[in-house]
């Protein structure tokens, strides 16, 4: 009985395992290669796959998802004889499972060294600068001859990336400085670009400026100008109008010759205080001179010995015209004659104390000299001749 137990139990065991060894999983996006007596039998697809026991194997289980190797940096020299360290990650999936089992012992590394080989060879052909500056062109070079390589392997690879470049340091250190030194230059340019637009803004603000002080100044010298013309006109209407007022006045007041003989009068007192003369005496005949003044002066033309004649008297500043009495006796002592005579006495009387007064500051005369000195020139001061009336002008 017992023994009938173990024999039991051996058999037991015996069915386990071979239903272990025949039932096998597989997970999804993977492959299982299968051998009998060491050859290739079949590949197990995903899900649950029965084998025969004790006869097959699964010797592989392939990964059939893209996969992603990131190489070491690698020491690669370029045309201009410059060691660069390149780090580069390659993107690939597998194909055909069988060929990737039989036809390559380990594809990773043979990817890595044929990486390797190709980076160098077509590094080899580019300097440095065409080394940083052509990443995708040397990634395409070199996921292209990747791919037709590992193409017999099964393998296809689907992209190539190179995650850096880096030079030497020295070089890197010069790089720095040039990459410095352009950017200066930019500055540096860019700076003079902006002062020469403000300078150009400013020479044309102030052309404008310029421009509208001149045409501000033109219009105002216009302005003054027409104003200066008008003043002159207004001026010269204004004279006019006065001219013809005093004349009209002069005319209708009558003059003759006693009034010139007042205004020479009035005059003596200015000859005296003169600077230029140096001594200056009113004879003591000055009383019967004044009587013939008015023939000794003449008559002068266009003045009457009498004013005869009627004129119209200018109107006062009222409105009221100054009447003059045509058939007055003008020769009747009256108090406006009386008021002139005692002016010209007041006259006479300021004109000699004016000359003792010059008298005495001067120097006594030298022998042989007569006392009575003439004026500068070496004649006797001549009554002065009033201008003659200018007829009115015409409005």
């Amino acid at each position: 009985m017992t023994a009938f137990l173990v024999v039991l139990a051996l058999v037991a065991l015996l069915v386990i395992v071979t239903l272990i060894k025949s039932v096998r999983v597989v997970q999804q996006q993977t492959v299982g290669i299968v051998e009998r007596f060491g050859k290739f039998k079949t590949g197990l697809q995903p899900g649950l796959n029965l084998l025969t026991p004790f006869v097959d194997k699964v010797r592989y289980t392939i990964d059939m998802r893209e996969q992603v190797v990131a190489f070491p940096p690698q020491g690669v020299i370029t045309e201009d004889n410059l060691m660069v360290s390149i780090d580069s990650v390659i993107y690939f999936q597998v194909n055909d499972p069988v060929r990737a089992t039989y036809e390559i012992s380990n594809y990773i590394q043979a990817i890595e060294q044929l990486t390797m080989t190709t980076l160098r060879n077509i590094i080899g052909g580019m300097d440095l600068e065409q080394t940083l500056t052509s990443r995708e062109e040397i990634n395409e070079k070199l996921r292209y001859v990747l791919d037709e390589a590992t193409g017999k392997w099964g393998i296809r690879v689907n992209r190539v990336e190179l995650r850096s470049i880096d030079p030497p340091p020295s070089i890197q250190d010069s790089m720095e400085k040039q990459m410095r030194a352009d950017r200066d230059k930019r500055a540096a340019i860019l700076t003079a670009e902006g002062m020469r637009q403000s300078a150009v803004l400013s020479a044309e603000g102030q052309k404008q400026s310029a421009i509208l002080t001149a045409q501000g100044d033109k219009e105002s010298r216009i302005l003054r100008a027409q104003a200066e013309r008008e003043a002159r006109i207004l001026k010269a209407q204004g004279e006019a109008q006065a001219i013809t007022t005093v004349f009209n006045a002069i005319h209708a007041g009558k003059p003759d010759q006693g009034l010139l003989a007042y205004q020479y009068l009035q005059m003596l007192p200015s000859i005296a205080q003169g600077d230029a003369n140096k001594l200056w005496i009113v004879p003591s005949e000055i009383g019967d001179a004044l009587k013939g003044l008015g023939s000794a002066v003449g008559q002068v033309a266009g003045i009457p010995q009498k004013a005869e004649g009627s004129w119209e008297a200018p109107e006062l500043a009222n409105g009221e015209v100054a009447a003059i009495d045509a058939g007055a006796d003008l020769t009747a002592p009256d108090a406006a004659v009386v008021e002139a005579d005692n002016a010209v006495a007041e006259a006479i009387a300021a004109a000699q104390n004016a000359a003792v007064s010059t008298r005495s500051q001067q120097p006594p005369p030298a022998a042989g000299q007569s006392p009575i000195s003439q004026n500068p020139i070496g004649q006797s001061p001549e009554p002065p001749v009033p201008p003659s009336p200018e007829p009115p002008l015409e409005r």
